[in-house]
Formats: C-alpha cells, sequence, structure tokens
C-alpha cells in the first residue's frame, strides 16, 4: 500500500515543523509527502524546504494565488496543485493540513485497515484538542466523520469521484460520493491526532453564506438544507447561521451555479441524508 500525502499550507510557520517531524516519525512514513507553499508570507516554505533536503521522500512546491481568502476552494486548488508532483505509482492518497501532529503508528494502521478491507474508501483517526492541558476530542463532528485535516483516500475512489470538489462542503461531499460508488468509510479512534489549531467551529460571519451555498451544489434539496442550517446554527449558537445560510442557498440557486454532484449522485445523497434523519426517531 503506497501512499502518497499532500499538504496545503498557508502561513502555516508555527505548527510545520512538529506536523513534519510527526511524519518523519512513522514507523511507515508515507512513500512521498510533498508540502505545497500557498503563498505564505513567513518561513512555511524555508522549513518544507529544510524537511526536504534531509528526507528524499519529503518535496515542497511553491504556489502563487491570491491573498483572498476564499472557504473551500483555496486549500483544495493547492492540493490539486500538489497532486501534479504525485508519482503514478500510489495507492493511496491523502490531504492532510499542516497543524496536526501524528500518533507514530498512524500510516502503519492505516495501511492496514485498507489491506484488511478491500471496500475501505477513505479512512482517518480523530482529532484531539488541548483544554486545560488535557487532550479531548474536537467535538464538532460525529467520531464516524473524517474530517478535513486528515482524509486519506484509496485511489480507485478518488479516481471514480474525480478528485475534490473546490468549495466549501468539498469534505462533506467526498465522503457522499464514496458511498455512493458502495465503498465504506471508516475511523480508527485509537489513532489520537493533535490538533494544534482547534477548529472553533470553524463558523465566521463570512462563511455563513457558504454554507448554503454548499448545500445548494451539493443537491441537498430546500427541506433537507432547511434542517442541516439548522444543526448547523444550533453549533455556532447563533441563528445568522441558519438566516445567512438560507440566502447563500437562495443566492446560489438563483444564479444557477454549477453543482457538485450529478442529478443522479444527487438522489443518493438526499435518500442517505433521509435516512439518517429518520433513524434518530427509532
Amino acid at each position: 500500500m503506497k501512499v502518497s500525502v499532500i499538504i496545503p499550507a498557508h502561513n502555516e510557520a508555527r505548527y510545520l515543523r512538529d506536523c513534519l517531524n510527526s511524519f518523519v516519525a512513522q514507523t511507515q512514513p508515507p512513500e512521498e509527502l510533498i508540502v505545497v507553499d500557498d503563498n505564505s508570507s513567513d518561513t512555511t516554505f524555508t522549513i518544507a524546504t529544510a524537511f526536504a533536503q534531509d528526507h528524499p521522500w519529503i518535496t515542497a512546491v511553491q504556489r502563487k494565488s491570491t491573498n483572498a481568502h476564499i472557504p473551500g476552494k483555496k486549500v483544495v486548488d493547492t492540493f490539486n496543485f500538489g497532486v501534479r508532483y504525485v508519482s503514478g505509482d500510489y495507492d493511496l492518497i491523502g490531504k492532510f493540513d499542516a497543524d496536526i501532529l501524528l500518533p507514530p503508528d498512524y500510516f502503519e494502521k492505516m495501511r492496514n485497515h485498507f489491506r484488511a478491507n478491500w471496500l475501505l474508501g477513505m479512512c482517518s483517526g480523530l482529532l484531539y484538542v488541548e483544554k486545560k492541558g488535557q487532550w479531548v476530542y474536537e467535538n464538532i463532528a460525529k467520531k464516524s466523520h473524517i474530517r478535513g485535516p486528515v482524509k486519506l483516500y484509496h485511489r480507485q475512489v478518488f479516481e471514480l469521484m474525480e478528485g475534490l470538489r473546490p468549495g466549501t462542503g468539498w469534505d462533506t461531499v467526498d465522503v457522499l460520493l464514496c458511498q455512493y460508488h458502495d465503498f465504506e468509510v471508516q475511523t480508527d479512534e485509537s489513532l489520537v491526532v493533535k490538533h494544534l489549531r482547534p477548529t472553533g467551529h470553524g463558523y465566521q460571519r463570512k462563511n455563513y453564506r457558504a454554507k448554503g451555498e454548499a448545500l445548494y451544489k451539493m443537491r441537498y434539496g430546500w427541506p433537507l438544507a432547511k434542517l442541516a442550517l439548522f444543526k448547523m446554527a444550533g453549533q455556532a449558537k447563533t441563528p445568522a447561521v441558519f438566516l445567512q445560510g438560507l440566502l447563500g442557498y437562495f443566492g446560489t440557486w438563483i444564479r444557477r451555479e454549477p453543482r457538485f454532484v450529478s442529478p443522479k449522485e444527487g438522489r443518493f445523497i438526499r435518500k442517505l441524508r433521509w435516512k439518517g434523519v429518520f433513524g434518530k426517531f427509532r
């Protein structure tokens, strides 16, 4: 199981050295690790280059882009830039963040999971954050959900779903498409990944509308979109998420922006989501 990992990094000098050290310390490190410096103004590229000089399986490249913060799209565009540098000979491909610390047996266990189950399409450990000196689960998603900073895909699934979608919601639609193609998703609760920069729920006012836009592009449909936004608003503890999300949903609908998925994929996603909703009442 040959593993290729891409780390999109923008101004990550504070965390990158520790992150890369956790890759170097792996009992079974990836065959290749590509760090893509995305227009950083700090020493991110210098740090990545130093590691590349000491470890032949690490590569550091630079991407020039806008300084504007474009939720979802910017990180996926940077990841896709890194895909160009991946060797063709890989079995698993990963998108990892630069602000994480992996346990030393992370990729050893990942390889074992994929070897043991030929239907496994995506797999990861769980993210933990530090609170009052203790590392606790970052409780912004179910433990069954593979979070954006630790995505590892089987090559067949990655190719079937035609890579990642450039926009907010990319790290949800990939899980749904994995299941659409009849593959399974798994998280290993024994693998504690330390998230050095807590997500903070990811709810910033300028991103609220992007939540609704993503639901439209994933073809949730109006009833499901309302339920999803209501849940997000509850997690963020502000009704602004719901109201701005609705504006984002309808704005994208009025503009008839391209969808993330096909009509057939959308029907599967709605059916899967409704099954989850009704399953909570059993």
